[in-house]
């Protein structure tokens, strides 16, 4: 049987500002775009008692919450951060998958330390990084690994929830379906039609009439609330992409504005691509565009070298299906594979 933990920071971004900023603790805190056409990237929980969420535009997060305290981002500061925590992860096993800068998997299934309690690792964990680093973190403890980051979500802030083996069961049974990763406010509302709100309502249900309707995922949601997630733990992930994007603080309204803005994003995109590309090759450009109402459209194609005017070609295409509405972001892409994966595909051709 697995032992799986799931640890999430509580707050991250906001939880060190306030970490280095003592003034800040207290109040209700949102880390993001400071002016009204920002967008907030995670806010305290004294903000979240106002309505106030990640992803919000930071203008309705006023509207919210008008005391709000709204403070910009510091990645950099962020990812030094992110290696103190990884690095606290690394002393209780080498089979960990990060998700973020301030969450990752860890299976301790072998781990010696605590007699081998995967409990008793989780709070020596989210000890040692309060104690070192001043920051709260709490943890889902369970053999399934979508069981552990739902559970690590319950005791939030600064908690931990464990769901032993003869548990795992009752636990599903129990569980909102809007819970469990992969089922968005759309899914839920589709699922809550056809009578489904737990955990048991699906395990009771036919599982060829929720394929029907969800596709793969519905076989996959079936299988979770029968317990059922044999995902391993994916130790290093492979980059697949690198991007950089620019959002405006006021709308673009023709392609000539696009187009200029691709000049200067041209410039970051390869000074990004160089710390990458020594070990793999292009294989798409694309680019992204959010319109004014926050609709997102991409446009994608094959090619194996950066080219502007590809790009370029590809933001027309994205701008036709502007429908009269303005641009507040611009983004481009570019999809990478690693070297051998392309060789190994020439050799079997």
């Amino acid at each position: 049987m697995k032992k799986i933990i799931h640890v999430d920071l509580d707050s991250y971004y906001a939880s060190v500002e306030m970490r280095d900023n003592p003034s800040l603790r207290g109040i209700p805190l949102a880390v993001g775009g400071k002016n009204g056409r920002g967008v907030i990237s995670t806010s305290n929980y004294e903000a979240r008692a106002f309505g106030v969420r990640s992803a919000m535009s930071t203008a309705k997060a006023l509207q919210l919450c008008p005391s709000l305290t709204v403070v910009s981002g510091n990645m950099e500061k962020y990812r030094v951060v992110s290696k103190q925590i990884h690095e606290i992860f690394s002393r209780y096993t080498d089979v960990i998958e990060p998700l973020s800068l301030d969450e990752a998997y860890l299976d301790v299934t072998d781990s010696k330390m605590f007699n081998g309690s995967a409990t008793l690792i989780a709070q020596d964990i989210r000890q040692s990084i309060e104690r070192e680093l001043n920051l709260t973190a709490s943890a889902g403890v369970s053999p399934l690994k979508f069981v552990s980051k739902v559970a690590s979500d319950i005791n939030k802030p600064n908690g931990i929830c464990v769901v032993p083996p003869d548990k795992i069961q009752e636990f599903i049974d129990q569980l909102d379906l809007g819970k469990i990763n992969g089922v968005g406010k759309v899914t839920l509302e589709k699922l809550n039609k056809l009578g489904l709100y737990n955990g048991s309502d699906v395990k009771a249900f036919d599982q060829s009439t929720l394929i029907s309707r969800f596709g793969k995922f519905g076989h996959i949601l079936w299988q979770r609330c029968h317990g059922i997630d044999e995902r391993e733990i994916i130790v290093e992930r492979v980059r697949k992409s690198v991007g950089v994007e620019k959002t405006y603080s006021i709308d673009i309204q023709n392609l000539r504005e696009c187009i200029e803005t691709i000049d200067l994003l041209f410039i970051e995109l390869e000074k990004r691509l160089e710390k990458v590309l020594h070990d793999k090759l292009i294989t798409k450009l694309g680019v992204k565009l959010k319109f004014n109402d926050f609709q997102l459209t991409t446009v994608e194609h094959k090619h194996d070298k950066m080219n502007k005017q590809f790009f370029i070609e590809l933001c027309e295409q994205a701008f036709a299906r502007s429908q009269g509405r303005s641009v507040r972001l611009v983004g481009l892409n570019v999809r990478v594979e690693p070297k051998e994966s392309t060789d190994q595909l020439q050799l079997s051709l």
